[in-house]
């Protein structure tokens, strides 16, 4: 079955959707992580769809082919819970539970989320998802600085643009194992008509930023112990490591851990067999 398309209104956005598999077979969200988009899931969800489930991948504000915020806005994690949470009965049918899953930023995002609504979910998933590194509150005066410059410099900055093909060679310069179709495909997915008759990236320049305010694990954490689903972690061997993985996949109620050899984080990129198949292993418990 092809894959069907949608725009679904959340949180006053208006937000793109992507569907795989039969209507009525059990659902699977899928939520990408940082200035990626709902197509970068294609090869993961067909497996999964001939498997037997419908998968749901949606474009996060500011990405793809979703709304960007308007004018004086900003992009905060809540905002992505607040958005989930109004997608969430418009994705999956009245009654029913769903798996979730997030890759990176999405999975700090759905982890959030599963900590308030557990009750909605059969499991979840977190592909390199675990958070970002914990960072010192005594860099909270330098964070903020370092936000005002930026967002006044993303927002009077052109964008760049660029042919299709050189979006396709920049995304495999900085991900060597990526397939030579997907990347194509993906660069036109991800990319949008420019005025000067070239491409450029379809998300907001804002979510090259960085965030305003100090990531602290135990926070975090607090988040990651609220949930009661059957939880899999999912690491490439050669992804990113934090440094206290133990310490958060232990606060975990009832977690379980894969590694994919050879792959990096764009697992869902350079290993969609291998990780449908977790998946598809881990939503059978």
């Amino acid at each position: 079955m092809s894959p069907r398309e949608r725009f679904v209104p959340a949180n006053g956005l208006r937000h793109h959707v992507v569907e795989w598999g039969e209507p009525d077979a059990p659902t699977v969200l899928l939520a990408h992580g940082f200035l990626d988009l709902a197509w970068s899931f294609r090869d993961v969800a067909q497996r999964l769809a001939e498997r037997g489930f419908r998968c749901v991948a949606w474009d996060w504000r500011g990405h793809g082919e979703s709304e960007h915020i308007g004018a004086g806005g900003y992009y905060h994690f809540a905002d992505y819970v607040l958005d989930l949470e109004e997608l969430f009965p418009q994705l999956v049918p009245a009654g029913e539970r769903a798996h979730l899953v997030g890759h990176s930023m999405g999975g700090s995002a759905v982890t959030m989320f599963a900590a308030a609504r557990s009750d909605r979910l059969h499991t979840l998933a977190l592909l390199e998802g675990l958070g970002p590194p914990d960072q010192p509150l005594a860099k909270a005066p330098e964070k903020i600085a370092l936000w005002l410059h930026s967002v006044a410099k993303a927002r009077s900055k052109a964008p760049r643009t660029f042919t299709l093909g050189e979006a396709a060679e920049r995304m495999r310069r900085q991900n060597p194992a990526l397939d030579e179709e997907l990347g194509a495909f993906l660069a036109e997915k991800g990319t949008v008509a420019a005025p000067d008759g070239q491409r450029a990236w379809a998300f907001d320049p804002l979510h090259r930023t960085p965030s305003p305010n100090v990531f602290r694990a135990d926070v975090f954490t607090e988040y990651l112990r609220a949930i009661t689903v059957p939880t899999l972690v999912v690491a490439g061997e050669k992804g990113y490591r934090l440094g206290d993985e133990e310490a958060r996949l232990g606060a975990l109620r009832d977690p379980s851990f894969v590694e994919i050899p050879a792959v990096g984080h764009m697992m869902h990129w350079e290993a969609p067999a291998v990780l449908a198949d977790a998946l598809a292993d881990h939503f059978a418990r």
